[in-house]
C-alpha cells in the first residue's frame, strides 16, 4: 500500500488499484446521521491509505457537515432527484476503475456496481436487495467494510479465485 493509493493484488483476478473510497453517510456508515468512534478512528487511518475519501449523502437528518467537520472527509450532498444515478456518475466522474464504494440502500446499488470494487454492509438499517445483487462483498458491518482495507489479506481471503 502507498500513500493515496491502495494496491493489493488478488490471486485469479489481478491488482485492485483503487485512490478513491466513496461511502454512503446513513445505514453505511452512521445510523440516524451520527458516527461511532470507531467509524471515526477508522476513517482517520484510513485517510493516509487512499487519496481522498468522500461521503455522498441525501442527508436525511442534516448532519453530514457537522459530522465531518474534524474528520479527512470530502462530504457531497446530493441534490437531483435520481440519487442513485447521481451516486453512479460521481463514480463514474472519479475513474470507475480508481474507486471503491461501500453502501447499503437502494440508491446505492448502481454505485456499487460501478465501482471497482463494491462492499454492501448488512446494519441496523436494513440492506437493500438490489444493493446486495451489485455488491462484490456483503459485510456484517461498517466496522468490517473498512476493516478490510486495513487488513488487506482479508480481501484476499475472500475474492481469490
Amino acid at each position: 500500500m502507498n500513500k493515496n493509493n491502495f494496491c493489493i493484488e488478488i490471486p485469479g483476478l489481478g491488482n485492485l488499484e483503487a485512490n478513491y473510497l466513496v461511502l454512503d453517510l446513513n445505514g453505511t456508515l452512521g445510523i440516524d446521521g451520527q458516527l461511532s468512534l470507531d467509524v471515526e478512528k477508522r476513517l482517520k487511518q484510513l485517510a493516509k491509505i487512499f487519496e481522498k475519501i468522500y461521503v455522498l449523502t441525501a442527508d436525511t437528518h442534516g448532519t453530514a457537515k457537522q459530522v465531518f467537520k474534524d474528520l479527512p472527509i470530502q462530504v457531497y450532498t446530493l441534490s437531483s432527484p435520481n440519487t442513485t444515478a447521481e451516486k453512479q456518475e460521481f463514480i463514474k466522474k472519479l475513474g470507475s476503475e480508481r474507486c471503491v464504494a461501500i453502501g447499503n440502500g437502494t440508491n446505492d446499488a448502481l454505485m456499487l456496481r460501478e465501482a471497482a470494487l463494491g462492499i454492501c454492509v448488512l446494519g441496523p438499517e436494513g440492506t437493500a436487495i438490489s444493493a446486495l445483487l451489485n455488491a462484490d462483498i456483503v459485510v456484517r458491518d461498517i466496522k468490517d467494510a473498512l476493516d478490510l482495507f486495513l487488513r488487506p489479506k482479508r480481501l484476499v481471503a475472500t475474492l481469490r479465485k
